[in-house]
């Protein structure tokens, strides 16, 4: 069995368990799911996910309880880990506030990509899209998004909106600037699902 954590810091936090539970019932793949809330809680993690939410409210809250630390080692480690939104711009090696602003990291820097944060505005500029996954229509939510500006040339681009990556995949990580937890497709789920089996053995004696 895989267990995933989602990190409970703030954000969609619920809105991920459903999607990952109606993804695990479609792959057939059983899966346990854990809030992360306080360090010992990502013992025998599988993977991690980092919501949408705000990403200032989620470093600040964290470094209190030691969980960002904790989470960033976790990562570092290998662990796969699938951020959305806010998550996406934590695991940005490159942040912006804006174009002329100076370039920060995130809180798990590990993602080869430049991203600004609000690209695409503020929340009355919400808006929601179709974008190809797979040579798959998929239901895109933009919920005060960030923009991924560049992307390094070991960078998978998996779509694009506008000549910009709105999802992308480095190794085992997995980024969304929009918020796929939202649509009623699975689609992106299902992928991170299958990243972890891919990085998980089934020989492991954690997966059973």
């Amino acid at each position: 069995m895989l267990k995933i954590g989602i990190l409970g810091l703030q954000g969609a936090i619920e809105e991920h368990e459903n999607a990952l539970l109606s993804a695990s019932k479609a792959l057939n793949v059983p899966i346990s799911l854990i809030r992360l809330l306080n360090p010992e809680d990502l013992e025998g993690i599988h993977g991690i996910v980092i919501p949408g939410g705000e990403s200032s409210a989620m470093i600040l809250i964290g470094n209190k309880t030691g969980m960002l630390q904790a989470v960033k080692n976790k990562i570092e480690s290998g662990t796969p880990a699938f951020g959305t939104c806010a998550g996406a711009i934590l695991l940005s090696k490159r942040v912006r506030r804006t174009l002329n602003s100076e370039v920060s990291e995130g809180a798990f820097p590990v993602v080869d990509i430049e991203i600004l944060r609000n690209g695409y505005g503020r929340q009355r500029d919400s808006f929601s899209t179709v974008i190809n996954i797979e040579d798959k229509p998929f239901e895109a939510i933009f919920i005060r998004a960030p923009i991924i500006n560049t992307v390094s040339n070991h960078v998978e681009i998996l779509s694009l909106y506008q000549d910009k990556a709105v999802i992308i995949q480095q190794g085992n990580i997995l980024v969304s600037t929009f918020h796929p937890e939202l649509s009623n497709d699975n689609l992106i789920h299902r992928k991170f699902l299958q990243i972890i089996g891919n990085f998980v053995s089934p020989n492991n004696d954690n997966y059973k």
